[in-house]
């Protein structure tokens, strides 16, 4: 729909009334208006891995570190079903001390008892435990590239393998997942020239889940100096991403807020559809602290919630307690 020129046209905020009214209209074209709800459960903040963004890096001896336990996910995915989420997200560092059946016997308690549709975003797993989730009822993988620029994907994600991580999205795909990736926009050493091949390239893949949020500075990761995201750039990404992928699901990221009050309201009447409050309990919930502002809310879970479904009718949208498939094709249900 747009070529490269085109899409640094709209990148530079050359057309964003237009840029911004297209989006939401096709938006709104293809879900009615409605703000799909996911109750987001972060179960570990344990993470192997040393990213150069994210405050949960293996080197950050700040952190107050914690994994939840079986019964604690599942009370967490019974308060989301409960609070009207048609989703759970069921995310982690990448923290390998959960094994293959640990993972496998939660999505089946879950699917049996709450009926709620599961997206996973456990991070680098072999083939052979996605296909087991896959198997046991797992409907969703997330899994970010952060971006598609090979040297700035090893700058940021030092020891990690682009290819590898790029082949896993289209393993994903073939084991029949609703299958997500997402950039950072703004990411240290990231040009407008970039981000539009980043762009390009998520595009290409024809996912059912996008997502682009802006960069937050943490303080105790090398990128705690750079600068952070620009709002209104992470606004015009997700509007250029729902043009060029009409039916996939865009969430308004938490990050948005965490720069700029109201943010993530706004992002959906520019091309978003999804919002995930954090279901994580409340006695852990500040400490899957990826980026500052993350998490930091010190309301009871309830009122989360219930301001999150305000601000959404507010502005004329309808949170919605269903699944929300995508609507690029149609779907094998994996309710149990």
């Amino acid at each position: 729909m747009f070529t490269k020129t085109e899409i640094l046209t709209l990148l530079q905020g050359c057309d964003d009334d237009n840029l911004f009214k297209q989006a939401h209209a096709a938006t709104l074209e293809q879900f009615s208006g409605q703000v799909f709800m996911r109750g987001i459960i972060e179960f570990s903040n344990q993470c192997r891995n040393d990213c150069h963004y994210c405050g949960l890096r293996t080197s950050n001896r700040e952190v107050n570190r914690y994994r939840l336990n079986h019964q604690q996910i599942l009370s967490a995915a019974e308060s989301a079903q409960q609070q009207g989420m048609g989703t759970i997200v069921l995310q982690s560092g990448d923290d390998f001390r959960f094994r293959v059946q640990d993972i496998e016997q939660l999505i089946i308690e879950i699917k049996q008892q709450f009926n709620l549709a599961i997206t996973l975003s456990l991070g680098d797993r072999s083939l052979a435990e996605l296909n087991c989730w896959r198997a046991a009822g797992a409907d969703r993988y997330l899994l970010k590239m952060e971006t598609f620029n090979q040297a700035l994907f090893h700058q940021c994600r030092p020891k990690k393998q682009f290819d590898q991580r790029l082949a896993k999205i289209k393993q994903l795909q073939d084991l029949g997942y609703q299958t997500g990736s997402g950039i950072i926009v703004n990411l240290p050493g990231m040009s407008l020239d970039m981000l539009a091949d980043d762009i390009i390239s998520l595009s290409q893949l024809q996912l059912d889940m996008l997502a682009c949020g802006p960069f937050v500075a943490h303080p105790q990761t090398p990128y705690a100096d750079e600068p952070n995201g620009n709002v209104l750039l992470s606004h015009r990404v997700s509007a250029i991403l729902r043009l060029l992928n009409p039916g996939a699901n865009i969430p308004a990221t938490s990050a948005l807020d965490a720069l700029q009050q109201g943010a993530r309201e706004q992002a959906l009447l520019r091309g978003a559809n999804v919002v995930m409050p954090s279901f994580t309990p409340e006695q852990i919930f500040a400490d899957y602290n990826i980026y500052p502002g993350k998490n930091t809310s010190t309301a009871k879970l309830a009122d989360r919630v219930s301001t999150i479904k305000s601000a959404i009718s507010a502005i004329g949208l309808s949170p919605s307690s269903t699944r929300g498939d995508a609507c690029r094709k149609n779907y094998v249900n994996n309710d149990r």
